[in-house]
């Protein structure tokens, strides 16, 4: 499909800043199946009224870590140079891809120390050497530290890599380590939260389990490749980059089960979504599963293992808007946001929400 269907004109004063406090207190966009045409205000506390006893929601309990690295890079006979790298996936104990800039600067061999900024002492840094360069600036740091030890480093010269939307308009400080960060999360290496998880409240929590609302836990590793604007002109020319994940046998056991008696399989973001579609059987049976995935999806794509969607709004021209246009419908999607800006919701990482209940009529 042409790109630019998936493009629409977003004022500035729609894209957040700042959570809303408390979470669950953000707006909430009910957008039923192609057939009933509905769109609903509601908000996020609202959740357990659309759903049903023995329906199970699926978290990703990723953590994100402070990915985003400053230093200074020195090469023998060129003047030092400033570089900002994004880690986004983890490939060895020692060695992370990530996207560099200046990347067009650096080359293989660039000895980099983060944390630097060109004094003479060199307590509290971490030096990594440039091995390999890839497309849009991604590169591979084969770190001087290794396991542990280079965990405790990246936590040290590290900070929280904002979205570009936001960071481009307010620095990064204390409250976005705690608001840029689900109230579940657990399973270290994140770049980027998974935001439609933002929302939850232990009190939301507590009204869902009243309501007989099953929770389970998935891990995808969101990394930073979920920034990057889709550059083609065709979605068949787009490249998704991998990230890294994992679903235990117990939990696509217990979501079978779900399924198995009449309940639904509701995803809390799409990077939920993206795993347990990556896991599903071609009849829908989820497996164990672990690896990389860059699945992509896109109208046309036949869902398998998931019933209902929770999600943020979405960047223009971005594979999540083609992924929420594959699910709920491209029409749906297009009068649902065109409803979400002329009513003032609020879009992307800090801002609303919305439910989506599956296209019936997906080929």
């Amino acid at each position: 499909m042409r790109v630019d269907l998936f493009d629409f004109d977003l004022p500035e004063e729609n894209i957040a800043l700042r959570p809303a406090s408390p979470r669950d207190s953000a707006r909430l966009l009910v957008v039923q199946p192609d057939g009933a045409a509905v769109l609903q205000d509601h908000v996020v506390r609202d959740l357990p009224s659309f759903l049903r006893p023995g329906d199970a929601l699926v978290f990703n309990d990723t953590k994100v870590i402070p990915a985003q690295l400053e230093g200074v890079r020195s090469r023998e006979g060129a003047p030092d140079l400033h570089v900002s790298a994004t880690l986004h996936m983890r490939v060895a104990p020692d060695a992370w891809k990530a996207f560099a800039k200046p990347g067009k600067r650096l080359k293989i061999g660039d000895r980099i120390r983060f944390g630097h900024s060109g004094e003479t002492c060199a307590l509290g840094t971490l030096d990594a050497v440039l091995e390999e360069k890839g497309e849009g600036g991604e590169v591979l740091l084969r770190f001087d530290l290794s396991g542990p030890a280079l965990d405790e480093a990246i936590m040290s010269v590290g900070h929280i890599p904002l979205p570009p939307y936001i960071a481009a308009k307010r620095p990064e400080d204390e409250q976005d380590s705690r608001d840029y960060q689900t109230i579940y999360a657990r399973e270290e290496g994140a770049v980027a939260a998974p935001t439609a998880g933002l929302h939850f409240t232990p009190d939301l929590f507590a009204a869902l389990d009243s309501a007989g609302i099953e929770r389970h836990f998935v891990t995808l590793h969101v990394g930073a490749g979920t920034f990057l604007p889709v550059k083609a002109d065709d979605t068949t020319e787009h490249k998704m980059h991998s990230e890294i994940g994992y679903v235990s046998a117990a939990t696509a056991a217990a979501l079978n089960a779900v399924r198995a008696r009449g309940g639904r399989i509701v995803s809390v973001g799409t990077t939920s979504l993206r795993l347990l579609e990556s896991a599903a059987e071609a009849d829908g049976t989820l497996k164990a599963w672990s690896g990389a995935t860059d699945i992509f999806i896109t109208p046309g794509y036949r869902f398998r293992a998931v019933d209902v969607l929770m999600t943020n709004f979405h960047l223009p021209r971005s594979t999540l808007f083609m992924l929420v246009s594959a699910f709920a419908g491209f029409d749906t999607m297009t009068r649902a946001y065109a409803h979400a800006i002329s009513t003032g919701y609020r879009f992307y990482s800090y801002g609303d929400s919305s439910l989506l209940f599956r296209k019936t009529d997906t080929p």
